[in-house]
């Protein structure tokens, strides 16, 4: 059945794919675009005065788990493309710590606001998915903020099984999902 995405379906047509050197206008762009509409980062880590070069370099070091700031677990932050288009971004924690247990999980997704409800959310979390399961990760923790209802319908559509729904620190309900 044809989708937004065009012939295909959206799991189809998404890349999940390591940042490039010349994603640099595009992903800032987002970034911004994200943080001023939703309050929530895109490119994570990423500062304003931050090179392009020291981002890329900042996310390798995430990704062998070396140079960590505190607080931050070994990670994989992956762009989501349509068309080399980026729609979303995905990040993978190899590991959990005491918060992301609590919120954030395993994996974190966004998916930009002119793209959305169009599969791509269900899209870039079922390849994170199979990429976290790559990774060596059996059971994954994935949380979303109790009244986001898009997040619920994508992660339920995943495989996600609500364990629990508990506040956050600032009072935020937050739903904390298994797939195993």
């Amino acid at each position: 059945m044809p989708t937004a995405a065009g012939s295909t379906s959206a799991i189809d047509a998404i890349r999940l794919r390591p940042l490039r050197v010349s994603d640099e206008r595009a992903i800032r762009t987002a970034h911004q675009a994200m943080t001023d509409q939703d309050d929530f980062g895109f490119a994570l880590g990423l500062t304003p005065t931050m090179t392009w070069p020291q981002y890329l370099s900042a996310l390798d070091d995430y990704r062998c788990g070396v140079n960590l700031p505190e607080g931050i677990v070994a990670g994989t932050f992956l762009a989501a493309t349509l068309d080399s288009r980026v729609v979303g971004r995905a990040a993978i924690r190899h590991t959990l710590n005491e918060a992301l247990r609590r919120r954030g999980g395993h994996i974190g997704y966004a998916v930009l606001a002119q793209h959305r409800r169009r599969g791509y959310g269900t899209a870039i979390l079922a390849h994170s998915i199979t990429i976290a399961r790559a990774i060596g990760i059996e059971r994954i923790l994935i949380t979303c903020d109790d009244r986001n209802a898009g997040s619920r319908r994508i992660i339920e559509s995943c495989g996600g099984v609500l364990e629990s729904v508990e506040p956050w620190i600032d009072g935020t309900l937050i739903r904390r999902y298994w797939i195993d």
